[in-house]
């Protein structure tokens, strides 16, 4: 995202914020990364992926995620309380699956992940991450959300429904180099928040 572009009407309160991130962000965002995925998805996640992770990969994979994203509709965000970073989010135009046709509504942007440390859980962080990448979604004529959630993973699934989010019928099994982990599409339409938006103005 460069400096010109307008970011967010939702971004916080001064002690609470969502915003770009930084390249000097990456070792933070790593750090979440593995810290909520060791914490709440231990029972999820191949016991390798938790237990051999690598740091210094992690922390130059988001650094190039940042610093050079493959679209201009990639982007990643984070979530900060007082000066830390506490969460985070990822996402980018969603790559259509076999035997799926492009949505006639319009385009759709991806959630790759959206993670909030379990220590700062329950403050809002998650919400604002969501609400940020939806306004930035629909700056540019996106119509719809997805995200992919582990089958398993009833603490997300009950996050995005609160939000309004449903199941979309697609599952996807991946191969994880242990037990494969299967996959359930959520989305929710831009155009309804629009919708909502409008009521709220008049």
């Amino acid at each position: 995202m460069d400096a010109a572009t307008p970011f967010p009407r939702f971004t916080g309160t001064a002690e609470v914020s969502v915003r770009p991130a930084r390249p000097d962000d990456a070792p933070a965002v790593a750090r979440v990364q593995v810290v909520t995925w060791r914490t709440a998805y231990r029972d999820v996640l191949p016991v390798a992926v938790l237990d051999e992770w690598d740091e210094d990969a992690a922390t130059e994979a988001w650094r190039t995620a940042v610093t050079a994203p493959p679209t201009p509709g990639h982007g990643v965000l984070v979530a900060v309380e007082r000066d830390e970073i506490v969460g985070f989010a990822a996402y980018g135009p969603a790559e259509l699956g076999a035997g799926e046709v492009p949505d006639p509504a319009g385009p759709t942007t991806e959630i790759a992940t959206l993670l909030v440390e379990p220590r700062w859980g329950r403050r809002g962080h998650g919400s604002r991450l969501l609400a940020a990448v939806a306004d930035l979604a629909m700056a540019t004529g996106t119509a719809r959300l997805q995200v992919w959630l582990p089958e398993t993973d009833g603490v997300s699934a009950r996050f995005y429904e609160s939000a309004g989010w449903a199941p979309q019928g697609w599952a996807r099994t991946l191969e994880t180099g242990g037990a494969p982990l299967r996959e359930v599409r959520w989305h929710t339409m831009l155009t309804d928040h629009r919708s909502d938006e409008a009521e709220e103005a008049r």
